[in-house]
């Protein structure tokens, strides 16, 4: 175990830090997805957690409350893949991760 050794532990140290950096970025992260043109709106945070939801009261019906939920599934579905989009991890977070970074 000669200084190669020493090094590929500093790299991997050095690599962690920034993953976790990163990591704190997307926690810190809102994206804001909609649905309806507009009429519901959901806040997720880069850890896919919704922080906030909004709906205009143009499209509460009590009787058609699925239309609503369905409106919300869509907006959740909206901030998920911006966030993904957005990810500076992508792939490469999922592979570190089953390398043991």
């Amino acid at each position: 175990m000669g200084s190669g050794f020493a090094k590929k532990k500093k790299q991997q140290k050095m690599m962690q830090e920034q993953m976790q950096k990163m990591q704190e970025q997307m926690q810190s992260t809102i994206v804001t997805g909609s649905s309806g043109n507009g009429l519901v709106e959901v806040d997720m945070n880069g850890e896919k957690s919704v922080v906030a939801i909004r709906v205009k009261p143009d499209c509460v019906d009590p009787e058609d409350t699925e239309g609503l939920e369905d409106l919300i599934v869509a907006a959740c579905q909206d901030a998920e893949k911006k966030i993904e989009d957005n990810n500076p991890l992508g792939d490469i977070g999922s592979l570190m991760g089953g390398l043991g970074f």
